[in-house]
């Protein structure tokens, strides 16, 4: 059974800093792009950031560039998401994601068949 379970989230005041991770079971993910989303309380899923396989490519939304770094640890199968100064509009339940093989719009969440449980990210003013 494939699994990925996010930690990291938490309640932050604006300006503040968390690193979230997502760890994969059941299936390695090396050879795979993947991402993270985020979707607010009545708002549809939004693309965060997305890498490629090797960690050479990554893609931002622009809400977020210059402020996240997505990376990827493949031995370990794991995904990690760097947020440095949070803003209250960054608050959301945070996902990361990966495709069954290949992802080929790496920012549409449809490319993506496993998502984890989600982990919240409060940011407060």
């Amino acid at each position: 059974q494939v699994q990925l379970v996010e930690s990291g989230g938490g309640l932050v005041q604006a300006g503040g800093s968390l690193r979230l991770s997502c760890a994969a079971s059941g299936r390695t993910f090396s050879n795979t792009s993947m991402a993270w989303f985020r979707q607010a309380p009545g708002e549809e899923r939004e693309f965060v950031a997305a890498i490629n396989w090797s960690a050479v490519v990554t893609f931002y939304a622009d809400s977020v560039k210059g402020r996240f770094t997505i990376s990827r640890d493949n031995a370990k199968n794991t995904l990690f998401l760097q947020m440095i100064n949070l803003k209250p509009e960054d608050t959301a339940v945070y996902y990361c994601a990966a495709p069954k093989s290949t992802a080929r719009n790496i920012r549409s969440s449809n490319e993506y068949a496993y998502w984890g449980q989600g982990t919240q990210v409060t940011v407060s003013s």
